[in-house]
């Protein structure tokens, strides 16, 4: 058996560090290793990839990520109480489980890219959403990552993978449908977690692709917060206050300007961040 098959449960691990899980820093233990090596072989191979895992607490998914075989493992926690448990499974994995005490939105995540780097996390559901605009709105692009493989809150998950005409279509969908090819890889019940939490969470799987450099990724934020501020209102309405000639607009992009935000998709939206920078620099 190897050093990770050696430790102990993580119920006793929880118990013996006391280790409850914390509303105020979206804590929510992951418990079933069943489901956490799911999620692991969801991310592909691991055997040359670095690993950046996000809020690993009691370290669930950690120990799966190694079983996995990833080969290196950066682990960020804000939550001191849970090293000394993180520091147990580096021990039982000599040189493969680096952990990083720190606030994730603070962190220099390209600084800690080493070769092939995927980013797989349970995220803390309550900085879920700025992690991952975050991460797919950093320049230059292609990104620096391989991929993303992350839990969130289901309804989180089906923005992030909407297209237009659905539902959950909105800003989230276009920036991850235009920088990702993003599916939803498995939903996961609430009794999964301790404490369970009151709703259904789901994995996403996002792989980078290229894009047009000449479309600015502010351009397209700044589009889809006027459009979807104002979904119910037509886009001549909404998109008022880009500052710019909307005849000029429509123009170019082959819109009527009576159209609704849902019902534009992501490459219409590109094609406006496209018109709207060309118009900005005369």
């Amino acid at each position: 058996m190897s050093g990770i098959d050696n430790l102990p449960p993580l119920r006793e691990v929880i118990a013996e560090h006391g280790l409850r899980a914390r509303k105020e820093l979206g804590q929510n233990f992951l418990l079933d290793l069943n489901l956490t090596m799911r999620i692991a072989r969801a991310a592909g191979d691991l055997s040359q990839t670095t690993v950046i895992e996000v809020g690993p607490g009691p370290g669930g998914l950690t120990r799966a990520l190694l079983a996995a075989g990833a080969k290196k493992i950066i682990a960020i926690e804000r939550d001191e109480r849970t090293l000394p448990a993180l520091a147990e499974i580096s021990a039982a994995a000599p040189g493969r489980l680096e952990v990083i005490s720190a606030d994730a939105l603070e962190v220099d995540y390209r600084a800690l890219a080493d070769g092939d780097t995927k980013i797989i996390a349970n995220l803390p559901y309550n900085i879920a959403t700025p992690l991952l605009t975050g991460w797919l709105s950093q320049e230059p692009w292609p990104a620096w990552f391989s991929s993303l493989t992350l839990m969130f809150q289901k309804e989180v998950a089906d923005r992030i993978v909407a297209s237009e005409k659905d539902a959950a279509y909105g800003r989230l969908g276009v920036l991850c449908g235009w920088r990702t090819d993003a599916r939803m890889v498995m939903k996961v019940d609430h009794n999964a977690f301790t404490p369970p939490p009151k709703v259904t969470s789901a994995v996403v799987h996002l792989v980078p692709r290229p894009v047009d450099p000449d479309v600015p990724v502010r351009a397209l934020e700044e589009i889809t917060r006027h459009a979807f501020g104002q979904r119910r209102k037509m886009i001549r309405q909404s998109l008022k206050g880009l500052g710019v000639p909307l005849e000029s607009l429509f123009d170019a992009t082959g819109l009527k300007g009576d159209e609704r935000a849902e019902n534009l998709p992501v490459s219409t939206y590109v094609e406006l961040a496209r018109t709207v920078a060309r118009l900005r620099r005369g």
